[in-house]
């Protein structure tokens, strides 16, 4: 039975820097916290269905154009004041100001917003669009609060770090080392949540520069939890009978793009069917994520609009693969690679320096060698890669991953408007057959249709093969045993797992006075 009281513990590896949803989608550990002290007009189910937060009720008119929005009354934020739709309004105002550089800008090109009231919003947008909806799970702001920061101080004042919101939890405190690093962050129960006061009474989020010592401090149980754990690390935590592993489904993927500009192999149809039969992504899974991910085969995942089983192709066939390329006249070489008309079968594969892909590529490498393919591989910092690699579309082949949402749109990520940056079609694929099943998909609230529109897409991804796609690792979150009530199934995002944290409670051991 669940019982008021009691503090979870949990260890974070990186800092808070804005605890803003405005500009927290650019740090994990922002997001976390935002999700915690912040509420949305809508947000993500345990299962990973949107559902409303602030929203009492809303309505689409027939066109698809036109959301009226009727926020629930006596949403009190936590100083005690009234939130109301001029909040909402004043949000959307510094969302949609370049000045306030929130990275959320993008969503809010083009959307007519109105106040029709203290408690109702309408939104108009000039084409229909399904997953319009996703775009309102920001945090609001108090405008109270924030209207007199001006732009230039908007990213740095103390409100970042001390934050009022109307979410479950509240600022409490937070403890600086000499070098200005936050060592922990602490969060009350706020009493007047719209939602029910949560259960356990306090938060306290401790902050680590790395996984092993997070690890450590969860063994000598100076934490209670880690915000997220390495595949490999699952096997030595495993055995404590204390802790409870949670597996959750993240709508993400690895793949490895291609650019067709930068190499004459890579631009060769039959080398990218070869790649595509020679990558096990079997073998991958149990050697990097020791088991704990998916295999994926194209952009769209289990349980999505335009998920189909029949997608799952081609599997992997190192002699099919091998015969395709002897078909076209690629040549084994003294050395085992191949050649063609003084061209070797090389190819750079660029990548991050995070474990798991820099093992990837390791891994690709080996597999690839067995068609007489030559790998070579170059890691670099997210910030270099994104700046000098990315940006400019400098690359070969890119292992990389991509977020994309439980409500499909592979708009982004594969429309042809998106070859360029800021776009993120890091394939640079695309054509007017393409781009109109992406674009009628995107606008078309019948679910048959769109999954129509998707399976189409997907055949000519499937046919031109722009990426290879990899797997879908899960999301591995280890928690004491006695904290109850984490009913997640699948997340959007990590931070999503505090969802519904009010429901969470720390189960106390009965003592019995004699």
């Amino acid at each position: 039975m669940a019982t008021f009281g009691g503090e979870y513990i949990e260890g974070i590896v990186g800092q808070p820097l804005h605890i803003n949803p405005l500009l927290a989608s650019s740090n994990e550990t922002d997001k976390e916290l935002t999700q915690i002290i912040y509420s949305a007009l809508f947000k993500y189910s345990n299962q990973g269905k949107i559902i409303p937060d602030l929203v009492k009720s809303y309505t689409l008119s027939t066109d698809k154009t036109t959301y009226t929005i009727h926020l629930k009354k006596n949403v009190l934020w936590q100083d005690g004041q009234t939130l109301t739709a001029n909040d909402v309004f004043f949000t959307i105002n510094l969302i949609s100001d370049p000045a306030y550089k929130s990275p959320l800008r993008s969503n809010w090109q083009g959307i007519e917003t109105k106040v029709l009231d203290d408690y109702t919003l309408e939104f108009k947008i000039k084409t229909p669009y399904v997953g319009f909806l996703n775009n309102l799970t920001f945090g609001i702001l108090p405008k109270h609060i924030w209207e007199s920061v001006p732009p230039e101080n908007f990213s740095l004042t103390s409100l970042n770090l001390e934050p009022i919101g109307t979410g479950p939890y509240k600022y409490s405190s937070l403890q600086k080392d000499s070098k200005g690093n936050i060592l922990n962050y602490k969060l009350t129960a706020n009493p007047n949540y719209f939602d029910g006061k949560p259960y356990i009474a306090k938060l306290t989020f401790n902050f680590y520069t790395d996984e092993a010592t997070a690890i450590k401090a969860l063994e000598q149980k100076e934490i209670m939890g880690i915000n997220a754990l390495s595949p490999q690390k699952v096997a030595i935590l495993k055995t404590k009978k204390s802790l409870a592993i949670y597996k959750f489904k993240l709508p993400r993927y690895f793949a490895i793009f291609f650019n067709q500009t930068k190499s004459i192999p890579i631009a060769s149809d039959e080398v990218r069917e070869a790649l595509s039969y020679a990558t096990n992504r079997k073998a991958i899974i149990n050697q990097v994520l020791a088991g704990n991910g998916e295999p994926v085969y194209s952009p769209f995942l289990p349980g999505m609009v335009g998920y189909s089983s029949s997608m799952n192709s081609p599997k992997f066939n190192l002699t099919k693969a091998n015969q395709i390329l002897d078909q076209n006249h690629w040549v084994k070489g003294a050395d085992g690679f191949r050649g063609k008309d003084g061209i070797g079968l090389e190819i750079n594969l660029v990548t991050t320096q995070w474990n798991e892909l820099t093992k990837t590529a390791q891994v690709l490498k080996s597999q690839w060698a067995k068609i007489g393919v030559k790998v070579k591989i170059s890691d670099f910092s997210l910030s270099d890669i994104q700046q000098n690699y990315i940006r400019p579309r400098e690359y070969q082949a890119l292992l990389f991953g991509q977020v994309i949402g439980v409500n499909p749109d592979p708009y982004s990520f594969w429309h042809s408007s998106q070859k360029k940056d800021p776009g993120l079609n890091l394939a640079l694929f695309g054509d007017d057959k393409s781009d109109k099943l992406i674009e009628e998909g995107r606008t078309e609230f019948n679910t048959k249709k769109r999954q129509q529109d998707y399976l189409a897409f997907q055949k000519i991804l499937q046919k031109q093969i722009p990426a290879i796609f990899l797997y879908s690792p899960e999301y591995i979150y280890p928690v004491s045993t006695s904290v109850k009530g984490i009913q997640v199934g699948t997340l959007v995002e990590p931070a999503d797992r505090f969802s519904d944290i009010n429901h969470w409670y720390i189960k106390t051991k009965r003592i019995w006075k004699k």
